[in-house]
């Protein structure tokens, strides 16, 4: 079981090809991952459209950071699609070491246990940029291109199901590692993030709908590095 050298490499076919094949990756995780960039592409996109419009000149330094840093979670969510694929084949394989031919049965868990912590570290990242990804749309909703607020409510419904679809396979990992500090934090931690991405996603979406022009901010934000 080998993951592609890198998704992104692929055509949109074929990634969808690969998604549909019996093989175990790409699988839910990296097509969360692969959602979240395309969410956060159309996020860049906005502000891109916004830019340079003498109708949202209160709006452009906004515009011009947000631009890159959609660019930039973009570009990671897809990188983290293929470590998902990485991760979970590991997984994968570490858990079909025969349990009772294994000689080394501690050695055999552990690495279950390893990997596993892997395979839910990559989708806790995941979460966390597409937290990040809607942060950008709820800065833009009502600041940007009127005509683009579609695309804001469509990446929105992407990084809010990749949140909810990656938070899926942190969760499901959790066991193989067993009850820990490290697993109560993770769960803990990803589901708020999960609900942090809801009530976010749902915020831009209500801006969207209402039509309402929202007063430029103060300053602009300044957006975790990806």
């Amino acid at each position: 079981m080998q993951a592609p050298p890198s998704f992104r490499d692929l055509t949109l076919g074929q990634f969808a090809e690969r998604l549909a094949s019996p093989e175990p990756v790409p699988g839910g995780g990296s097509a969360s991952a692969v959602a979240a960039a395309l969410g956060a592409s159309l996020v860049a996109m906005v502000a891109e459209l916004t830019q340079g419009r003498t109708k949202y000149a209160d709006h452009a330094e906004l515009c011009s950071v947000a631009v890159p840093a959609a660019r930039a979670l973009s570009d990671e969510l897809l990188r983290l699609a293929d470590e998902d694929a990485a991760a979970y084949a590991a997984c994968a394989i570490a858990l079909k070491l025969p349990r009772e031919s294994f000689t080394d049965q501690e050695l055999r868990d552990r690495q279950i246990r390893e990997t596993a912590q892997v395979a839910a570290e990559i989708p806790l990242q995941c979460v966390e940029r597409c937290v990040d990804a809607l942060g950008i749309a709820e800065s833009l909703a009502g600041r940007s291109n009127k005509n683009a607020s579609s695309d804001l409510r469509v990446a929105s419904l992407l990084l809010e199901a990749a949140a909810d679809g990656a938070t899926a396979n942190v969760l499901v990992n959790l066991p193989l590692i067993g009850t820990n500090e490290w697993t109560d934090a993770t769960g803990a931690r990803v589901q708020q993030l999960l609900q942090d991405a809801r009530t976010v996603a749902q915020a831009v979406r209500a801006v969207v709908e209402s039509g309402e022009a929202r007063a430029p901010l103060e300053a602009a934000p300044t957006w975790p590095a990806t």
